[in-house]
């Protein structure tokens, strides 16, 4: 299957590959060293992400988004996917699951996000539920006309910058085989409520200035009308997500190791030894290959899973396919081109050491490789009723 891009495509591609040499690239080193993107740094690349159109670009048109399709948007995140995390998270893609909001939530919380002015983050994971979502304890409970909601939520990214949050909360338990099972709401939260605090969580090697926070919730009250979709249903909606964002992953990866193999190369084909360029050497030109060709296998993964979902045909583990090729691949580029650069590549003052730092949460968030691998081999064994 191949992916001929239409010419709307190819222009999309090279203006936000230019968009990122030009805008991100050159302030990297300055958000490594203050594990931060300074706030008039940041609102800099919102308003020009805005004027070209690349801000929230998975938002749909009638609301002010791009309205891009899935391909469309893939090709994107790959381009942008090149820039550290935190300055790409300056041109903001609002979580997919907004589009769930309903009648004053659009004009309270989807149509600011989508327009710059207000920012979202999404809190689904605590300290004893990670991947065992339905094990969550933050608990919504019904009092008049809302909820009452008590509970921590810890790896919470981008908490620090966002205006309000999209939590997931129990809204009620099961107790079946002595296993408890939350059934799961999703609720819109503004920061500074009272009885929510939000508290920079412990600093994480990878994507320095990109925060992980924790948020607590004490006797913090919600009104009804900020329950997203329907009370209950809060684990339908996370699914969706959930693909939107393995997705975004996995497209994020091959722009990354695309970026890391082009420096391999530069580093191969000028670094001399032994009175050769050591690029030819089967021992770094044979690893090179295994990165060509692990990187073209990733992007069409990638591709095809975003192709599938303009089509309508997209399943769980086409996602998970995706996220789980890419994120690893990543992970074996970044070793392999540290290996060619030798004892280089670990020092700061070369970008390497950054990129393979950054490469590791790959396959961690969003689901980890293991869930990825689970839900794959849950799809090929359970038509066969294993």
């Amino acid at each position: 299957m191949s992916f001929p891009l239409a010419p709307e495509q190819v222009m999309l591609v090279e203006s936000v590959r230019a968009f990122v040499e030009k805008e991100l690239y050159p302030h990297e080193d300055l958000v490594e060293k203050l594990d931060d993107v300074p706030e008039e740094l940041a609102r800099d690349i919102q308003m020009k992400a805005l004027k070209a159109g690349f801000y929230a670009a998975n938002m749909p048109a009638e609301h002010g988004g791009g309205g891009l399709d899935a391909l469309s948007l893939a090709l994107m995140e790959r381009e942008l996917g090149r820039a550290g995390y935190a300055l790409q998270m300056c041109v903001c893609r609002p979580s997919n699951i907004l589009q769930g909001c309903e009648g004053g939530q659009i004009e309270r919380y989807l149509i600011p996000t989508i327009k710059g002015e207000r920012h979202d983050c999404l809190a689904m994971t605590e300290p004893g539920a990670g991947s065992d979502v339905r094990s969550m304890k933050t608990r919504a409970e019904r009092k008049g006309d809302g909820y009452i909601i008590n509970g921590a939520k810890h790896f919470i990214s981008h908490a620090d910058k966002a205006d309000f949050v999209i939590l997931f909360a129990a809204t009620r338990i099961e107790e079946s085989a002595g296993r408890r099972r939350a059934e799961i709401s999703a609720f819109l939260i503004d920061v500074g409520a009272p009885g929510f605090t939000v508290s920079r969580g412990a600093s994480c090697v990878s994507n320095r200035g990109y925060h992980q926070c924790e948020l607590y919730f004490d006797d913090c009250f919600v009104h009804g009308s900020q329950l997203l979709g329907v009370e209950g249903r809060g684990f339908d909606l996370m699914n969706e997500w959930l693909g939107a964002t393995r997705l975004n992953v996995a497209a994020t990866s091959v722009g990354r190791a695309r970026r890391v193999l082009e420096s391999a190369l530069d580093w191969a084909s000028t670094r001399t030894q032994f009175g050769e360029k050591i690029g030819r050497f089967q021992g770094v030109s044979f690893q090179l290959a295994d990165m060509a060709t692990e990187i073209e296998a990733s992007d069409l993964l990638t591709l095809s899973a975003a192709h599938k979902v303009d089509q309508g045909t997209a399943r769980d583990q086409d996602f998970a396919m995706a996220k789980l090729f890419a994120s690893e691949t990543l992970a074996r580029v970044t070793d392999r081109a540290l290996q060619i650069y030798g004892g280089m590549g670990l020092m700061t003052s070369m970008p390497l050491e950054r990129w393979w730092r950054d490469a590791r949460v790959d396959r961690i968030w969003d689901g980890t490789s293991e869930i990825q691998r689970h839900i794959i081999s849950r799809a090929l064994l359970r038509p066969r009723g294993c």
